[in-house]
């Protein structure tokens, strides 16, 4: 994803705005595509690779600020950079307290456009990176079987492998050999690496059920 060519979306009713800006956007090697509206915006499929939006305050259906709120209620977080025309400071305190990067005054410099917009993709590539990091994650986790959850569980507790055994009732070699299946299967290169895994997944705040099935149970 991270690979793909960075989109610039631009929303304004202005068709000269749209114009220039994907004439500046294009010499600069970004893939943009200008919309009227909000709604033409959301009709349309959007890249999964990094992205921002270049987004108007006022336009005559909407106002950005309301859409704004509208993208993070949805949870779509791709970064948001203001232009206007007639802005002030409580606008402008809103757009970034909402998390927008910028908010641009008409007329503007083109270069402090070019380095918000930089700043966003460089924002948006970091969150996918989290994010595919979080499903790599979550898919090395599903690989393991109950027993192995159960041990890495216990090693995010701190135990070692004589207690980890005592608890489940294995013997310490056969927990060796879980807690080495769970290191393999995680891509852990060391304990600690493994214990912030596990940390993510939330681990750390389990306990086992004492059945010795492998599952685990929030402590409460």
């Amino acid at each position: 994803m991270q690979d793909q060519r960075p989109a610039v979306y631009v929303i304004d009713d202005d068709p000269s705005v749209r114009d220039g800006l994907d004439s500046l956007l294009r010499s600069v090697g970004y893939d943009t595509r200008g919309f009227a509206s909000p709604r033409d915006f959301l009709q349309h499929p959007r890249s999964n690779g990094p992205a921002c939006i270049v987004l108007d305050v006022r336009m005559p259906d909407a106002s950005g600020l309301d859409f704004q709120d509208e993208l993070v209620r949805s949870g779509y977080l791709t970064p948001i950079i203001f232009l206007t025309g007639h802005g002030d400071v409580p606008m402008s305190v809103r757009a970034m307290k909402a998390g927008a990067v910028e908010f641009l005054l008409k007329p503007f410099r083109e270069q402090d456009l070019l380095d918000a917009i930089r700043q966003a993709l460089e924002l948006d590539r970091a969150r996918l990176r989290k994010e595919a990091a979080a499903v790599d994650l979550h898919e090395h986790f599903a690989s393991l079987t109950p027993r192995e959850r159960e041990v890495m569980a216990l090693v995010a507790r701190g135990l070692l492998n004589k207690q980890i055994a005592a608890e489940i009732g294995l013997s310490e070699i056969t927990v060796k050999v879980h807690r080495g299946q769970v290191m393999r299967k995680m891509h852990a290169d060391s304990v600690a690496d493994l214990i912030r895994m596990a940390d993510s997944l939330g681990l750390a705040e389990m306990v086992i059920d004492g059945k010795g099935s492998g599952n685990a149970s929030r402590s409460r």
